[in-house]
């Protein structure tokens, strides 16, 4: 079930500066996030997952959907956009790796797959 505060914007600005979150966090993280993985080591670390659609007016939908909750959170994913299917990296680049935006905002697109 979705609530309408899932998918409400944060303002990260009016929050303490984003912070890399360590390895082992990052891990511990992870099992409340079904389907994801850590990708990468260091800045490049990402929070990933693929996304499987029908067909691809379907993905363009959810990758348009994505752009404007990633627009909402000025948090801006990688997206590979293929037939059927997106995979979406999480990285917070000015943080050096993965910080709580990551996994919220990974909370957030799976949030948005529950409702298409």
């Amino acid at each position: 079930m979705t609530t309408p505060s899932q998918l409400q914007p944060v303002d990260w600005s009016r929050l303490p500066r984003r912070q890399a979150i360590s390895a082992a966090d990052a891990a511990q993280r992870l099992v409340r996030h079904p389907g994801w993985a850590i990708e990468g080591e260091g800045t490049g670390t990402a929070l990933a997952k693929t996304y499987h659609f029908a067909n691809y007016f379907q993905t363009l939908a959810f990758v348009n959907a994505l752009a404007w909750i990633a627009h909402q959170q000025d948090h801006h994913p990688s997206l590979q956009v293929d037939y059927g299917r997106c995979t979406v990296r999480w990285n917070t680049h000015d943080a050096g790796g993965l910080s709580d935006t990551d996994f919220d905002c990974a909370q957030r697109t799976d949030t948005l797959v529950s409702t298409l």
